[in-house]
């Protein structure tokens, strides 16, 4: 049997609730058999201003998801020269797994920017692009610029799930300013958070 494969790439600036629930929720609803965290080094489609060092970002993930079973981190963005192009890490991915059923996982808001993506008709060939839910978005579909079997496939295999409205910007605000973050990050990332000393006042940005 082929196995189902889930890739979660992103920045995790950093990692919270919000994201493992939207994981858990694919994992159940794609039936994959493994989940790789993918961060970011070098996001193309994002300021780095605010953005903390790869390495800690792994680190929060890695704490995160600590005795998950399906779940692991994936550094190979980190370890790539140069922007992190979401085609070169599914590829690297196909080759990986030649046999797999590939899953890439992203926000459902980021389905209106998927044409502006590199090479997204290679992007779309390689993997099945799962969008997760997002508080407050209603999804539009004449919005989402490519052709209609494309989309077609895209609204197909989307994950309901729940919706968290807990986000990064939000949980490097209440740092910055002084204010808890407990319920919104797992214990052991907000301790580890602490003891870095990462998201203190003055490096707190809007991206992210």
């Amino acid at each position: 049997m082929r196995q189902n494969i889930g890739i979660y790439g992103g920045t995790f600036n950093p990692i919270h609730l919000g994201h493992l629930v939207a994981a858990q929720d694919a994992i159940e609803r794609h039936r994959l058999d493994r989940l790789f965290w993918v961060p970011s080094a070098r996001p193309p489609h994002k300021r780095r201003a605010g953005l903390a060092p790869a390495e800690e970002r792994c680190a929060l993930i890695a704490a995160a998801i600590a005795g998950a079973p399906r779940m692991a981190v994936c550094r190979w963005e980190i370890e790539r020269a140069g922007p992190s192009y979401t085609v070169d890490t599914l590829r690297r991915f196909r080759a990986e797994f030649p046999r797999a059923n590939l899953f890439f996982l992203i926000g459902a808001d980021s389905l209106y920017e998927l044409h502006t993506w590199r090479e997204i008709g290679a992007i779309l060939d390689l993997c099945r692009v799962v969008s997760v839910a997002r508080p407050g978005f209603a999804l539009r579909r004449s919005r989402i610029r490519l052709p209609a079997a494309r989309v077609a496939r895209l609204l197909a295999d989307r994950v309901p799930g729940h919706e968290i409205g807990v986000s990064s910007t939000e949980i490097r605000r209440r740092l910055a300013a002084g204010r808890p973050i407990r319920y919104l990050v797992p214990d052991a990332v907000e301790a580890l958070i602490r003891e870095r000393g990462l998201y203190r006042a003055g490096r707190a940005r809007d991206e992210g």
